[in-house]
């Protein structure tokens, strides 16, 4: 008859088993990361919480009336300000939006006139032009939005315009003068029945901006040195 393992040398025989067990996993993974180190690309993933095509999205329908369409106006004025005025330092962005095509928010919501105007504006040359790279911001603080008359086509907008540098200081004209200025600007808009194929994403509406003048602050607030 064999003699029986004594229990301590049994479980003596079992840790040695289980740590040369774990040592060789240890190893492998070492090996792993040894052959993936370094990395030579940088590999994204998408994570969804269910399959696309299971998920549902509600739409409510907006009825077309006056005070609709007057809160729809009003947005639309302060989003074409904003693309028109704002300066972000990021040359990509703010030629993407002040392109002159379809794909560029000014000229898509604007006439012909209006974007020809623009384009001529000091900054606009500057930022599409002559500086590749800035670091100064200007932003758009809106004050009042008023109906000029009673088909709600024209409005009297305010706003205070200020720029700043990359410290966040007041950014100073040729002058010497902070460029923090009020301004009002006249704005009168039209919805065209027909828009081209091409702004269809971008002005599904067809409201463009048809007058567009300085009535407060003198000079258009693009038109600054510094």
């Amino acid at each position: 008859m064999n003699n029986p393992i004594e229990p301590p040398v049994l479980i003596s025989r079992l840790f040695t088993f289980v740590f040369a067990g774990a040592l060789a996993v240890v190893l492998v993974l070492i090996l792993a990361v040894v052959r993936l180190t370094p990395l030579t690309r940088t590999q994204v993933f998408f994570l969804t919480s269910m399959p696309h095509d299971t998920m549902e999205i509600s739409l409510a329908s907006v009825p077309v009336n006056d005070r609709n369409m007057a809160i729809f106006k009003e947005s639309f004025i302060k989003e074409y300000i904003r693309a028109r005025n704002e300066i972000i330092p990021n040359a990509a962005a703010m030629q993407r939006r002040w392109r002159a095509d379809y794909n560029g928010t000014v000229f898509a919501w604007s006439s012909a006139e209006i974007y020809a105007d623009f384009a001529q504006r000091r900054m606009v040359n500057a930022l599409m032009y002559d500086m590749p790279e800035f670091e100064f911001r200007c932003s758009v603080n809106f004050g009042q939005i008023a109906p000029r008359d009673r088909t709600d086509t024209k409005f009297a907008v305010s706003f205070l315009y200020s720029c700043t540098d990359a410290n966040g200081q007041p950014l100073r004209d040729s002058a010497g003068q902070p460029l923090r200025k009020d301004y009002t600007i006249a704005i009168r808009l039209e919805m065209r029945n027909k828009i081209k194929w091409e702004e269809r994403l971008r002005n599904p509406l067809g409201l463009k901006v048809i007058e567009y003048t300085v009535e407060v602050g003198g000079s258009d607030p693009l038109d600054f040195e510094f």
